[in-house]
């Protein structure tokens, strides 16, 4: 059953709080690391605009590199070659675009749902262009959490918007 935007008001009264106290520690816990992984994504954007992405061939150098360390008729190779190399300036636009509305998003509990499906596809990206490692795995899954539970209507700007819009999906 789903509960209505109505219902979230509730979550942060005195009552609730005691009457559900795991839920109410769950929810604090998810918020927490909401939290810290939009400071995760405000920070690598924030240092590709400080570092020239936008504005030079790092992001090309890079993969590059990356391209040498890879067998050639590896799929990650193929996608350097054809997609990520030719359009390096394009990439480093998206990515750290991407990267700060995921971080505003999560931070600010604006459309959180969507800036964690933005952050998926950010990992994606970077799991099929050869950078894959059992470090990504934790962000998957905290994407995820993001996605099934609605945090932003917990605590954010998801929920006076949805209660003005209701019909809007990227509010919930």
């Amino acid at each position: 059953m789903q509960e209505s935007v109505a219902d979230f008001d509730k979550v942060w009264t005195r009552q609730w709080l005691f009457s559900h106290p795991f839920r109410s520690l769950g929810i604090v816990l998810h918020l927490l690391l909401r939290t810290l992984f939009a400071i995760f994504w405000l920070a690598a954007g924030i240092n590709k605009v400080v570092t020239e992405w936008l504005t030079s061939d790092i992001l090309k150098q890079i993969f590059l590199d990356r391209l040498t360390e890879m067998p050639p008729d590896a799929f990650a190779s193929l996608f350097l070659q054809n997609f990520a190399i030719p359009l390096y300036l394009l990439v480093a636009w998206v990515i750290t675009i991407g990267e700060i509305y995921s971080a505003v998003g999560l931070l600010l509990g604006f459309t959180t749902r969507l800036a964690a499906a933005v952050s998926f596809l950010i990992l994606f990206g970077f799991a099929v262009g050869g950078y894959y490692d059992a470090s990504l795995i934790p962000f998957f899954v905290l994407n995820l959490m993001f996605l099934w539970w609605p945090s932003g209507l917990w605590l954010g700007f998801d929920r006076p918007l949805a209660k003005r819009y209701p019909r809007a999906r990227c509010f919930r």
